[in-house]
């Protein structure tokens, strides 16, 4: 099978993409590069089983009836005592309590422009018949959090952002320890790029648990939080990694043509 990963950006230059073959006792990074528009990532998705998006999937419920309530008169709001529900998503809020990071708030953060980008794109797979299941469940995609997934890992999940010394030395050290922490996973030769962009990094993490979700690997969403996920998206958290612990993929049938 065949997982694909977007580190989404509204800017197309910085939207790192890659795709992972997985094997029958593996997987290999296939590619892994910086670039991508939306035609690109379309045929990206369009190529795998499952792709996972570094982006949310959908805006919080409450803040969307608070929207729409505004946008018609607003004669009945009030200030809440909390916005927490206008803030955060109720994956979100999984995610803090699961993995101990906080996601972006789409509806208040710089996160919401690359949303609008990516609501563009899952409107453009489903006019185009492609099945879009926001809860990740089914469908070609999947909502991922790279952060919360090295986390997770045990693997530096803050301060490999950027163009700094300290950035690059960190996403070498973070290359390094994806090669330790997950020995069935062959980069491909695509090192030099994962340690040079951040974004790509991600997009490999992304194509990871993306892959995961496939092999049933991951967390279910909560029975109790399914129909908000449905429309505001759900992120894929993976397994933890133990290293005295049973592998975490399971045999895996090839690809037609996989050798």
């Amino acid at each position: 099978m065949r997982s694909g990963g977007i580190d989404l950006s509204t800017d197309p230059r910085k939207t790192g993409v890659a795709t992972i073959e997985w094997y029958t006792h593996g997987a290999r990074l296939a590619s892994a590069s910086l670039g991508a528009d939306d035609d690109s990532l379309v045929e990206l998705i369009d190529h795998a089983d499952r792709t996972g998006i570094d982006c949310p999937l959908g805006w919080p419920t409450a803040f969307v009836d608070y929207v729409v309530a505004h946008r018609d008169g607003g004669l009945d709001l009030d200030v809440p005592p909390t916005r927490a529900p206008l803030l955060l998503r109720a994956t979100d809020r999984h995610v803090v309590r699961k993995a101990g990071v906080r996601p972006l708030s789409v509806s208040a953060e710089r996160i919401g422009s690359t949303a609008m980008r990516c609501a563009a794109l899952l409107s453009r797979l489903v006019e185009a018949g492609t099945a879009v299941d926001r809860t990740g469940g089914s469908g070609a995609v999947v909502e991922t959090y790279p952060a919360a997934a090295l986390k997770i890992w045990q693997l530096p999940f803050r301060s490999y952002k950027g163009r700094t010394t300290e950035a690059q030395a960190v996403r070498a050290k973070l290359v390094e320890g994806l090669a330790t922490a997950l020995p069935w996973l062959d980069l491909g030769g695509h090192e030099n790029v994962c340690r040079e962009h951040d974004d790509v990094l991600d997009a490999v993490v992304c194509a990871l648990v993306a892959g995961l979700v496939l092999l049933d690997r991951c967390d279910p969403v909560p029975p109790d939080a399914v129909q908000e996920a449905r429309t505001e998206g759900w992120i894929a958290l993976p397994p933890v990694i133990r290293p005295d612990g049973p592998a975490v993929i399971p045999s895996v049938r090839p690809r037609q043509g996989s050798p």
